[in-house]
């Protein structure tokens, strides 16, 4: 009976281990499970797969968990923990990341419509092809993230911290990023077509390439930014600050691009440079006509007159 006995408890051990894992496996019960147990940190050796859409997981510790090809739609993650997580082809449309820690998150290809990450911290995270329109990143830190060919058309980004990220041709058009901060960032071949960029950073970011057209950029600050071949057509740069000759000199514009007084762009046009001076001055008014005076008496015709009649 020893050896038996002997060779229970080397596989006692083992039968734990898997059926830790049966219970991780799914996604409903690998959630569930997650509820119940008490030790957070089991997380960290999570794979969560299939679909478990509306779930809760508002402050459950799910340091690097592996979501690989999941549906958590409208899931709730308020203050969560996904530190070193994978979000991968998983998809979290409208779910909530609110104040959720996301520090170097993985989210390759994931959808993420019109999901929250209000005041979350995602510095270092890699979202590269991901699909972020509509979201609110209002507060939220990406510093020092890899954004490459993200999705952020439409999103709300006040306040939103970029600094030293790479969003080489990502889409950032039609965004509210009132107050972010684009320091030091690669913005290269990126979209910002019709976006509010009004107090914004771009201190020594580089946006060679980028279309900027029809954005707004009241009090926005380009000091030190790179523009080569950046595209400002219908821009309005007017009360830009920081913004020098030699960058705008740099770039392409036509006549419905605002400048601050006294710089000038080229056309983006072919071959031939146009200078254009904006903003343009108002044509002058004309002058109105002088108004007739009185009649006045013509005594000649009258001395005709008269003697006619002799």
């Amino acid at each position: 009976m020893k050896r038996p006995l002997a060779l229970l408890h080397r596989l006692a051990p083992a039968a734990v281990a898997l059926s830790g894992l049966l219970i991780a496996a799914p996604a409903f019960a690998g959630v569930a499970g997650l509820s119940q147990m008490q030790d957070r940190d089991v997380a960290r050796m999570v794979s969560l797969g299939g679909s478990c859409n509306r779930c809760e997981l508002s402050g459950r510790d799910l340091s690097g968990a592996t979501f690989t090809g999941a549906s958590f739609t409208n899931a709730t993650l308020v203050g969560a923990t996904l530190r070193g997580a994978e979000l991968l082809g998983s998809n979290f449309s409208g779910s909530d990341f609110s104040r959720a820690d996301m520090r170097g998150v993985e989210m390759l290809g994931a959808n993420f419509t019109n999901a929250v990450f209000s005041g979350a911290n995602l510095t270092g995270a890699e979202a590269t092809g991901a699909n972020l329109i509509g979201t609110n990143f209002q507060d939220a830190n990406l510093s020092s993230a890899e954004l490459n060919g993200a999705n952020f058309n439409r999103a709300i980004l006040t306040r939103t911290r970029f600094n030293s990220s790479e969003m080489f041709g990502a889409t950032l058009a039609n965004v509210r990023a009132v107050g972010a901060d684009f320091s030091n960032a690669e913005i290269n071949a990126s979209n910002l077509t019709n976006g509010v960029f009004d107090s914004a950073k771009f201190n020594n970011a580089s946006l060679d390439s980028a279309r900027l057209t029809g954005a707004s950029f009241d009090r926005a600050n380009f000091s030190g930014a790179s523009m080569n071949r950046t595209d400002i057509r219908g821009a309005d740069l007017s009360g830009a600050r920081g913004l020098t000759q030699d960058q705008v000199h740099d770039a392409c514009g036509d006549g419905a691009t605002r400048l601050p007084n006294g710089l000038t762009v080229r056309s983006c046009g072919g071959g031939s440079i146009r200078v254009i001076r904006t903003p343009p001055a108002p044509p002058a008014p004309p002058i109105p006509p002088r108004a007739p005076g009185p009649p006045r008496m013509i005594h000649g015709a009258r001395d005709l007159n008269t003697t006619r009649n002799v």
